[in-house]
């Protein structure tokens, strides 16, 4: 199986799908034929080398500034735990998720088992403990 090239409404390269796929676009009619085959024909379409799709797809992800903040970035980036230095197992919320903290780079650092049960639902002052690792967001 060859893959077709797939166009956004703006001639800007998407990504490519199996032929199967382009089938189902072209039969949902997101998609239109933008280059074929010579001589390859399937049902009433030349097959497709390129499609182009009918509307604009914004691609948002393209445009982003900083990595997107998962479990596993956090644990990437600061390797041990912010509190103890010791392997980090886990994540810990600086501003607990219960009083509104979120899931970002700035608000989020490694930790192990140990010392993110001992601060559990509160802030690291509260609990008295001090960051070793200032939380920062990736370049």
């Amino acid at each position: 199986m060859s893959a077709d090239l797939v166009l956004n409404a703006s001639y800007e390269p998407l990504h490519r799908v199996s032929m199967e796929h382009a089938i189902r676009m072209l039969v949902r009619m997101v998609a239109v034929v933008e280059e074929v085959r010579e001589g390859q024909t399937f049902g009433p379409w030349p097959r497709p080398k390129g499609l182009r799709l009918v509307r604009y797809l914004v691609m948002r992800w393209r445009y982003r500034h900083t990595p997107t903040c998962t479990k596993e970035a956090v644990k990437a980036r600061d390797r041990m735990c912010a509190y103890c230095l010791d392997p980090a197992e886990t994540i810990d919320h600086l501003i607990p998720r219960s009083r509104g903290g979120l899931v970002t780079w700035t608000n989020t650092v490694a930790a192990c088992r140990g010392c993110n049960h001992r601060k559990g639902n509160r802030t690291p002052a509260e609990a008295g403990m001090r960051l070793l690792i200032t939380p920062v967001a990736p370049s």
